[in-house]
């Protein structure tokens, strides 16, 4: 069993993340059942491998995650997973099929990047949603992980979901209020996002989309932010919320609990988790017993972070990776 995490109120401030860089290479990768997923490899071809895995889900890759990588040690991949980002089809697009948007095909995804890279083993890094593909894809294939970094611990299981969407509504009235009334308070609050997520009419789409992103911003309203989900527009947004809903409704397409229950298949694979105390969006919880089930994981808990960090969750992070390019 690890050690208790001491809380973390250190005054330094966050080391300054690496300069940005353009990749050198990238490219469409056919995953197949009709889809393409991008990729692109930045940062020094000869360097560690390490790869970024975005959140959401649906979120697609970020080229500022590149920053936190110092690009004369590291090999960083990107890749946007299914329907969303640059590949394609685009899942705002209601043609897209989202029976083959999966989260064991996204893990098969991951695994053929890394056999089209040529890579043998790779960090894995990224938060929220990203943390739980991270914990399915090392779990399916802990051979091929270096080490692993999560900001913001998530295994997206049905009670996870049920606090987010339902259980936090305790603090928040008026928005969960109006967050129900998007779809007429019917009992099963998500399968009826994604049901309208797949209406034929984009008024309808859209109008779902515009009442789950204000949502999950009221959620995270008392981080000081700005609306970072009201303020995804257009296709992104549709995109954004038809994954989230669709995987949502569906507990993840994972057995319940099974990801920390599991989570002995990562032994002898460092960890690194850190996570806000004040993580609205994912309570402490989830962190604490992901810790206590992995052998060689460490929990660093930022006191005054919520479910986006700041500077403290960026320092352990960096800190981290600037460990792990030695290894």
């Amino acid at each position: 069993m690890p050690p208790d995490p001491a809380p973390d109120r250190s005054p330094d401030p966050a080391p300054a993340p690496f300069p940005d860089i353009a990749p050198y290479d990238e490219g469409l990768l056919d995953v197949g059942d009709g889809n393409l997923m991008h990729w692109s490899v930045a940062g020094n071809p000869d360097g560690k491998p390490a790869l970024v895995v975005h959140g959401g889900p649906g979120s697609g890759s970020s080229p500022g995650s590149r920053r936190l990588f110092d690009p004369a040690v590291y090999r960083i991949v990107l890749f946007d997973q299914r329907g969303c980002g640059r590949s394609t089809p685009h899942a705002s697009d209601p043609a897209a099929d989202m029976s083959v948007n999966t989260t064991d095909r996204l893990v098969a995804d991951m695994e053929r990047l890394r056999c089209h890279l040529g890579i043998d083993r790779w960090l894995l890094y990224g938060g929220s949603w990203g943390s739980t593909l991270i914990l399915a894809y090392a779990q399916a294939h802990p051979e091929r992980v270096s080490e692993i970094v999560i900001a913001a611990v998530t295994t997206t299981r049905r009670s996870e979901i049920a606090w987010l969407y339902e259980g936090a509504g305790r603090f928040f009235p008026e928005a969960h209020e109006r967050f129900r009334a998007g779809v007429d308070g019917a009992a099963d609050l998500i399968g009826a996002y994604a049901a309208r997520m797949n209406h034929p009419d984009r008024a309808v789409r859209e109008k779902a989309a515009a009442g789950w992103c204000a949502w999950e911003d009221a959620v995270l309203s008392m981080e000081g932010r700005g609306t970072p989900y009201t303020d995804r527009v257009d296709d992104t947004r549709l995109g954004f919320v038809r994954i989230c809903s669709h995987y949502f409704a569906h507990g993840a397409f994972l057995e319940e609990g099974a990801l920390i229950r599991e989570a002995h298949r990562l032994a002898g694979i460092p960890g690194v988790l850190v996570h806000g105390r004040l993580d609205m969006a994912g309570p402490l919880t989830t962190a604490w017993e992901l810790a206590r089930a992995w052998p060689d994981a460490e929990l660093h808990v930022v006191e005054s972070a919520g479910h986006l960090g700041g500077d403290e969750t960026r320092r352990h992070v960096l800190t981290a990776l600037e460990r792990f390019a030695k290894g």
